[in-house]
Formats: structure tokens, sequence, C-alpha cells
């Protein structure tokens, strides 16, 4: 199958640090081309892939200090995509709703995995407009606000079963892994360690528009003993960051779309304690991959039972439901769906309202 892999801009591929769209992009690049798929991706420039490589923009736009205007360079990117349309069975998008118009109006046959929350009233009219276009879901949960969009299926991420070993005992710190932004609770992770007693870990990346909250808020909470401020990591040095943990802490209060965290952790076999929020229920298994907990008081109490965890079984959970084969497997299960049953339309407009 010829399959070309439209990913952000804003991270290379996979990441260099921090990054979750962009490194499922690559999990699932890499896993297509093993299984024998022609594979193209777009990306930035400095991505590292064993498909073929069309480069956008030099760098990631997030770590070049001179990029301004980062839709400028999406917006190139998807000149270049349709540019190449006939080389292609499908075309997998991971930029949202940016593509949309130019998908409709060409009549490629295309799939779009909708990454974020869409809990947000903008997206309503967008996407009534757009009902067509088929979409698949990270977590059943992320469908909730717009059940009546196109849904072609859900497919839980799944990441390299060899990227990440198993960690047979566990460690003496607690970790907390991912970003700094209110919803991330790190403020109630900090709070969980205090009261259990044991040092927290925070290897946190701080984007530009949360620096207020992370100075106001978080900062000064990093001033007690039993808090390190590690800062932002990248692949190299989280296996063995989630991997010596005693468990990781992910105290989320948004509708988390997936999660990527709770299934690195899984990979290493170390346990995850975690707030029922979005897709938490359905990745967690409640007892145990770790423990499914309300508040402090209650995660306070689970981390007690975490010596009792066997953790070859949480990795023995990890390689049956989320490994990046799986995944690509899902993916593909979509791809000939849509190839086999959808016939490209072509539209025209009139006063921007489509017309087959």
């Amino acid at each position: 199958m010829r399959i070309a892999q439209v990913a952000p801009l804003f991270e290379s591929v996979p990441p260099k640090l921090y990054g979750g769209t962009e490194r499922v992009v690559s999990y699932l690049t890499e896993e297509l081309v093993r299984q024998g798929h022609d594979v193209t991706l777009f990306a930035s420039g400095d991505s590292i892939t064993c498909a073929n490589l069309v480069p956008i923009c030099p760098e990631s736009l997030r770590l070049n200090p001179l990029s301004k205007d980062q839709i400028a360079y999406h917006i190139l990117m998807l000149e270049h995509v349709f540019a190449q349309q006939d080389n292609f069975d499908l075309i997998h998008f991971h930029i949202d709703y940016l593509h949309f118009p130019l998908s409709r109006a060409n009549g490629i046959v295309n799939l779009t995995t909708l990454h974020g929350r869409l809990d947000l009233p903008d997206l309503v009219p967008l996407y009534r407009a757009f009902h067509d276009m088929p979409v698949t879901s990270i977590s059943d949960s992320q469908r909730s606000p717009l059940p009546w969009i196109n849904w072609q299926g859900t497919v839980h991420h799944g990441i390299a079963a060899n990227h990440f070993t198993l960690y047979s005992n566990p460690g003496n710190y607690l970790a907390f892994l991912g970003r700094i932004s209110p919803e991330k609770g790190v403020d109630q992770a900090i709070e969980i360690a205090k009261r259990f007693g044991m040092p927290l870990r925070i290897a946190a990346k701080v984007d530009r528009a949360d620096r207020e909250y992370f100075d106001s808020v978080i900062k000064p909470l990093l001033d007690h003993p039993l808090v390190e401020w590690i800062g932002e990591i990248g692949y190299a040095e989280k296996n063995a960051f989630l991997g010596n943990a005693f468990a990781v802490l992910f105290p989320v209060n948004w509708p988390e779309p997936f999660g990527l965290v709770m299934i690195e952790s899984m990979a290493c076999g170390t346990p995850v304690i975690a707030y029922p929020r979005g897709s938490v229920p359905e990745i967690m298994q409640d007892g145990v991959t770790g423990f499914i907990v309300d508040d402090v008081a209650s995660a306070t109490a689970a981390l007690a039972k975490i010596p009792y965890l066997d953790r070859s079984r949480v990795r023995m959970t990890f390689e049956q439901r989320f490994t990046a084969t799986r995944m690509a497997n899902d993916y593909l299960a979509i791809y000939e769906r849509l190839i086999a049953t959808r016939k490209p339309e072509i539209f025209t407009y009139t006063a921007g309202v489509p017309v087959g």
C-alpha cells in the first residue's frame, strides 16, 4: 500500500525531546515500513525515518528560535502533499482539520487522527461543516463532545516494544513526566509525594503559554527537599527515568485524550497512579497496571499497595494492548476499508458551499 503520513511540524519525527503526536507518528511510520508498505512522511527536515521523507522546513519549529509564523509552514506542507496526491492510495493526516477543505475539494482517500481535546465550542460549527471527513479517535472518551462526526474507529496509541525494557524492581522515587500546565496536575503530584514521604522527580517541559503558570504556581512548590526538578528530557533518558521509579504519577484534571506516558510507564513495568479523567479508565487496568484514584488522599493510600503489583504483569499488559504493531494493524484495517469503499468525489463550490 502507498501511504502518506502528514505530521505536525512543531517537533521532529520522532521528537528530540517532548512530543506526543510526533512520537506516535514515528512509531506508526516505522512499523508500516517494517511491514513492507511504501510510506512517505511529510515532516520537518531533522526527522529520522526509514520512510521517504519530504522535508518541509529544515528543523522542528519549536526548537527554531527564528520561527514566528508556524502555520505558514503547515500551509506549505499541504501544497507539497496535494501536489503528490496521485502517488498515494491513502493520505493519513495528523494535523487536525487544516487539510479538510483541500481534501474534500480534491476527493482524495484520506484519514485524520484527532490527537487533541475536542470539548471546545469553536470546533462544533467546523465539524458540522466537515461532518463527512473520516476521522479516528485515540480513545473512546475523546469522542464524547462530537459523537456525531464521521468516526472510523478508535485506535489506541502504540509504541515499539523494544524501545522500553522491563525494570523488575521498584525504585525509591516517584516520577512525573510530561509538560507543565494546569490540566496535567503536577501540583497534585507534588502534594501526593509530600504526603507519602517519597522523593518526586519531575521531568517536564514548560511551553511559552504556560510560563506564567509555572513561575507563579509551580516554581514555589519546587522548593521542598522531596521535590527534584529535572526539566525536559528526551527518549534516551525516558526508559531509565520511568523504569527506575517506584510509580509514575498521572493526576490529570482534564479530559485527557490518551496520555502516552501511561503506556510508556507500563512498557517499563512501572505502575501508574492516575485520576479517572478522559482516557484513563480505558488505558489503565485498576489493580493491575496501577491504581485509578480520585484525589490526593486516595493516591497516597494506593502508593502503599504498589509493592504488591507484579511489574512483569504490567509489562505483559503493555505487550498485549499497546505495541506499535497492534496500532499499525488497526490503522491498516481502516485504510483498507476506506480504499475499498470510498469513491472519491470532486466538489465544486458555490458561495463557499460544497456541491457534489
